[in-house]
């Protein structure tokens, strides 16, 4: 006759009614890497698919930009990037704005996307977002290494001034921060997306704002003084100073200014984690 006094022991693990502020241990997200890796190859084939230049996208998006930028924004408007090549200057912006916005907007729409997934087949629901960012990241390291392919023509055929070993440090700490900040605010939109629709589209035309109050076409040096404050309120401001600084020797940013950026990084990122982790599940039933 079996005894009913540890009967839970012998499961793996257990579908219950109740909801967690702390979701999925790390072990557990580990045991379903292999879903990540998966997700993010499906992610990575199907945005591709039937395309005729297929992944070289990935490197004809941002060289388009470019361009457009050099031209209107260098050219046209005539906006100085302080001696720092155009070329490298929007580039280094735009490869970082693209793992930012791509990253929260593919997040901030996970529950409405993945719904008849979510409803049928059980697994952290934190896999679908760290999958996203995945990706994203993916995406991030093939234009970075267009980037430094670039910016090595500068440093064999001019004097341009080689990154040294605590600058490409600090760039990678730019770029999880980057990352975290999106994946924060993704998870935070993902809740609201889920119970209201509208939602979507503030996200939509919020991201573009934002990129007009991010340093991304412009350096802050250029913003006046009286405007200056509302440019460095946003978090984003010295991650991508920090980043041109680091690749390109050529940016204006403080430690105070990092530590504002990290410290609002790491507490939207514990609120979005506990919100997520909390409201996940119960957002099945309303979508």
């Amino acid at each position: 006759m079996l005894s009913n006094t540890n009967v839970d022991s012998d499961w793996d693990w257990q579908i219950k009614d109740k909801t967690s502020w702390w979701g999925a241990s790390l072990f557990e997200i580990w045991l379903y890497r292999h879903l990540i890796l998966g997700l993010v190859r499906r992610d990575f084939l199907l945005s591709y698919q039937q395309t005729i230049l297929g992944p070289l996208w990935v490197l004809l998006q941002p060289l388009m930009v470019l361009i457009t930028y050099v031209l209107v924004f260098g050219k046209l408007v005539g906006i100085s990037t302080q001696g720092t090549p155009p070329v490298l200057f929007y580039l280094a912006g735009i490869i970082l704005w693209n793992l930012f916005n791509d990253s929260f907007t593919s997040t901030s729409s996970i529950f409405r996307d993945n719904a008849h997934i979510f409803s049928k087949v059980y697994f952290p629901r934190l896999v679908m977002p760290l999958a996203q960012l995945s990706a994203q990241l993916l995406r991030f390291v093939i234009q970075l290494l267009l980037l430094l392919l670039l910016t090595g023509y500068y440093w064999v055929f001019t004097k341009w001034p080689v990154p040294t070993a605590l600058q490409l440090v600090l760039a990678l700490v730019v770029v999880i921060f980057t990352a975290a900040l999106s994946l924060a605010l993704g998870l935070i939109f993902s809740v609201l997306t889920g119970k209201y629709r509208d939602v979507a589209y503030v996200v939509s035309l919020g991201v573009r704002l934002l990129m007009f109050l991010t340093p991304v076409i412009y350096p802050i040096s250029y913003v006046a003084e009286k405007w200056r404050w509302i440019v460095e309120l946003n978090p984003l401001t010295p991650l991508f100073e920090l980043f041109r600084f680091c690749l390109l020797n050529n940016g204006t940013v403080t430690t105070g200014q990092v530590l504002y950026s990290g410290i609002v990084t790491i507490l939207l990122l514990t609120m979005a984690l506990l919100l997520f982790n909390k409201t996940g599940d119960k957002l099945i039933d309303v979508i």
